[in-house]
C-alpha cells in the first residue's frame, strides 16, 4: 500500500496541547475525531493527563470524584510489592485497577488540516459515575444537520460507549450510555439504511476471549437492538487477536467502507478495511488480508504504548483517505491513502 505520511509527523504532540489542570502534565494527545465544519477541520482529540511529579518512586493518577464533583488525586508507591506496574495503561492493586491517566476531550481546529489551534480547556471531562477513570476514543457521525459523538466511558463499574452531540462544537449535550459493558469501538453510520439507524460495535466475551464486531439498529440512535454478529479474527492475521471499528464508515459507489483496526498476536496496531453492502451493512463485500496502515516509523513504534497506530476518523476527500490517527498512544499523526488502492485490495 503506498502511504503519504506528513513530513511534519506527529502534527500533534503533548507538549503542544496546555494542561487543563494545574500541577498537572499531558502525557498524551492522540486518538481524534475528525469532522467538517464550514471551512474548518475539527478534531476531538483525545487528551491524557495525570499529576506530574519528581518523585520516581511514587505513580500519580487522578480520579473524577463524583460526590465532590471535582477530581481527586491517587497515590501508589512502586516500592509495594502488591502493586502491579507492568502495563503503563494501568495500575493493579488488590483493591483493583486504576488508569495512570485521566482523559478529556480537547477541540482543535485547522484551514489547511495540518496546522491547528488546539483550544486551552475541555469540550468534554469527566462528569458522570460511568467516567470516573475518563473519557476516550471520539468518533464523530455528522446525520442531517447534527454531530453525534460516540465515546467511551470507563470507570471500574466498566467500560462503556455513551453519546453526545453538538450542532456547532460550541456546546455539546450527553445523551448517555448506548452500550452497556464491555463494549466500545462503537461508530454510526452517517445517515440511515432502510428507515433505520446502524451502530457497529465491539462487545467483549470473556469466557471465549472475543473481541469482535458486532452490528445494531435503532430507530432514536439511543435503544439499540437487532443485534447481529458482523466479523471476526483470522488466524494467523495482523487481527488475529482482536479487532474493532476505528473510522465512521462511509459510502462509496460500491459500498459501505470503514477503516477498522486490528491486533495481533505480539500487541501490534494496524488498520485495515472492510466493505459492507449499502442496502445491507451486515453483509460483507470484500476486506483487506494485509493492513492498509502498519507502525513503521520511529512515532508510531514508540512512546507511551508502542507499536500501534488507531484512527478514530478519517475524511475522504479528492478520491483519496485522509487519516488522523494515534500513534503509541501518545500523538496525532497524518496520513493519505488512495481510496482506489484500498478498493483494490479487498479480497
Amino acid at each position: 500500500m503506498n502511504v503519504y505520511r506528513c513530513p511534519e509527523n506527529p502534527i500533534i504532540e503533548p507538549k503542544d496541547v496546555t494542561p487543563w489542570q494545574a500541577g498537572y502534565e499531558v502525557i498524551g494527545a492522540f486518538n481524534t475525531g475528525v469532522t467538517r465544519l464550514g471551512d474548518e477541520i475539527i478534531l476531538l482529540i483525545r487528551v491524557a493527563e495525570r499529576p506530574a511529579s519528581s518523585n520516581p518512586d511514587i505513580e500519580y493518577t487522578a480520579v473524577y470524584d463524583v460526590e465532590k464533583k471535582q477530581i481527586a488525586v491517587k497515590e501508589f508507591s512502586k516500592k509495594d510489592s502488591l502493586l502491579d506496574f507492568s502495563d503503563p495503561r494501568m495500575t493493579i492493586t488488590p483493591e483493583g485497577k486504576f488508569l495512570t491517566s485521566l482523559s478529556h476531550f480537547r477541540i482543535a481546529r485547522s484551514k489547511d488540516g495540518i496546522h491547528f489551534e488546539i483550544d486551552d480547556k475541555p469540550c468534554m471531562s469527566p462528569a458522570t459515575a460511568y467516567e470516573t477513570f475518563g473519557l476516550e476514543d471520539p468518533r464523530i457521525s455528522l446525520i442531517g444537520d447534527t454531530y453525534y459523538i460516540t465515546y467511551v466511558a470507563v470507570s471500574p463499574l466498566g467500560v462503556t460507549t455513551a453519546l453526545a452531540s453538538t450542532k456547532d462544537f460550541g456546546s455539546i449535550e450527553r445523551h448517555g450510555i448506548i452500550f452497556c459493558p464491555d463494549n466500545k469501538d462503537v461508530v454510526l453510520f452517517p445517515e440511515k439504511i432502510e428507515g433505520k439507524y446502524y451502530a457497529i460495535h465491539r462487545p467483549v466475551t470473556p469466557l471465549f476471549e472475543k473481541y469482535e464486531m458486532w452490528i445494531a439498529e435503532s430507530n432514536d440512535l439511543k435503544h439499540w437492538g437487532n443485534h447481529h454478529y458482523l466479523m471476526g479474527s483470522a488466524e494467523g492475521t495482523f487481527d488475529c487477536h482482536r479487532l474493532g471499528a476505528s473510522a465512521v464508515p462511509f459510502r462509496t459507489d460500491e459500498g459501505w467502507l470503514e477503516v477498522y483496526h486490528g491486533v495481533d498476536d505480539d500487541n501490534r496496531y494496524c488498520l485495515g478495511a472492510v466493505l459492507f453492502d449499502i442496502k445491507e451493512p451486515w453483509k460483507i463485500i470484500g476486506r483487506s488480508d494485509k493492513p492498509i496502515l502498519a507502525p513503521e516509523t520511529d512515532y508510531e513504534i514508540e512512546g507511551f504504548f508502542g507499536n500501534v497506530v488507531f484512527n478514530c476518523g478519517l475524511l475522504c476527500e479528492e478520491g483519496k483517505l485522509r487519516i488522523y490517527y494515534g500513534v503509541a498512544d501518545t500523538s496525532i499523526a497524518y496520513a493519505e491513502i488512495s481510496l482506489q488502492e484500498v478498493m483494490d485490495s479487498l479480497k
